[in-house]
């Protein structure tokens, strides 16, 4: 499959490569303190993390002083599996190189069916942080390296937590956790009832 760099043109409709904030403190934490295991794990906030001073500046300067929190997105992966978007831009900074399988909500179907074909595949080199914009459906990075990858995750507080009430039908039903709306595919490997809305295939590295 191809894959372009979030420095191509066609990176613009996705989100943009925030380059006014160093994250060279933040990125040496996440070697030191967060696992890289055979699967994929996300942790929506960390307090080592969140005691950075890149965590005020974030607050004020990227997300207009509205709460946030800081987490990771570890692991090893190579397929696309899902798709999910905020309410809201994600921030995602690369601690090693790393691939988004990156689509855009416009093209999901009035019945929440998304073809996957239309995903488009973007390298994120190494300290590279990138803003992905609220329209931006995405899911777990790819890894480049056998390694595995690393990458901050962050997000306005409270994203990605348990719901406090139940939701059925229409886009309300593919809420799996607070600002989460999620299509999976079928054989993506998702938990019993989740709901469903990739066709095509599960995209593979």
């Amino acid at each position: 499959m191809k894959i372009l760099s979030v420095t191509d043109s066609a990176f613009k409709k996705y989100g943009r490569v925030i380059s006014d904030i160093d994250f060279s403190q933040l990125l040496c934490r996440m070697e030191e303190i967060t696992p890289v295991p055979e699967d994929v794990v996300y942790v929506p906030s960390v307090p080592e993390l969140e005691a950075l001073p890149v965590f005020r500046e974030l607050t004020e300067k990227t997300y207009g002083e509205l709460p946030i929190q800081i987490g990771y997105c570890n692991g090893h992966n190579v397929k696309l599996n899902a798709l999910e978007y905020h309410r809201s831009s994600e921030i995602d900074i690369a601690v090693n190189d790393l691939v988004l399988m990156l689509g855009w909500q416009q093209d999901i179907e009035d019945d929440f069916t998304y073809d996957t074909s239309k995903v488009e595949l973007f390298l994120v080199p190494a300290g590279t942080a990138v803003e992905l914009y609220a329209t931006t459906l995405h899911y777990a990075p790819c890894h480049v390296e056998e390694k595995g990858f690393r990458c901050v995750v962050v997000l306005p507080k409270d994203t990605n937590l348990d719901l406090d009430a139940a939701h059925k039908g229409g886009e309300d039903g593919h809420l799996t956790a607070k600002n989460k709306w999620l299509l999976g595919h079928p054989e993506g490997g998702l938990p019993e009832g989740s709901p469903m809305g990739l066709v095509g295939e599960n995209l593979s590295l």
